[in-house]
């Protein structure tokens, strides 16, 4: 197999499109380019949390969602393309249900942050959202297989739980949300808090 990555600076893209991987052409505007985009800014930053990562579980969960996301990518790149499936979909499910089952439960909203690897993790999750309504939006204008939507969705539900994990394993308390001075009452389940974004609860 020959150098795929032999020459950087090809100058192809200098009048505003980009080639996808089926040779076609669009405009580095379109939607796709738009989801490709985030998915991979998503995958950056993932990369940024690992760097502040110790715990050699953390890290290997990261190093395969990196994967993952990157496979993404490719199902991006490619129209019509299958590449991620309810496999990958059920794996994070079941990788939420076993980190979230040491934590506590909670009752009532936390704030983004903590320790710098938490912080981290809630950055990724606000990313991981933003590509989810990327990819929603270009399955609006063009057929998409559904598990990349599922996948991010799961994803945030993820980062959300590490975030906690992190902060525990640090040392350091969730920041409860207090309106006024005041400690809310505890939220439904999906509940959201008045400004509309949802701090304490990954479900969506």
């Amino acid at each position: 197999m020959g150098h795929r990555l032999s020459k950087i600076t090809t100058r192809t893209g200098d009048d505003g499109t980009t080639g996808l991987g089926d040779g076609s052409r669009v405009a580095k505007s379109s939607r796709r380019i738009e989801a490709l985009g985030e998915v991979d800014e998503l995958n950056a930053v993932l990369g940024l949390l690992a760097s502040e990562t110790a715990d050699e579980d953390l890290r290997a969960v990261l190093a395969e969602i990196q994967h993952a996301l990157f496979d993404l990518g490719g199902e991006l790149c490619l129209p019509g393309a299958a590449v991620l499936g309810e496999a990958q979909v059920a794996r994070l499910e079941a990788l939420v249900e076993a980190y979230n089952a040491d934590l506590p439960p909670l009752k009532e909203f936390i704030l983004p942050g903590g320790c710098r690897a938490a912080a981290l993790a809630h950055l990724a999750r606000t990313v991981c959202r933003r590509a989810e309504r990327s990819v929603v939006a270009l399955a609006q204008e063009e057929p998409l297989h559904a598990a990349p939507r599922r996948y991010l969705n799961r994803l945030s539900d993820l980062l959300f739980v590490l975030a906690r994990v992190y902060n525990r394993r640090a040392g350091v308390p969730d920041e409860l949300w207090r309106r006024e001075g005041k400690t809310p009452k505890p939220p439904r389940a999906g509940a959201m808090p008045p400004n509309g974004k949802n701090s304490s609860s990954p479900a969506a």
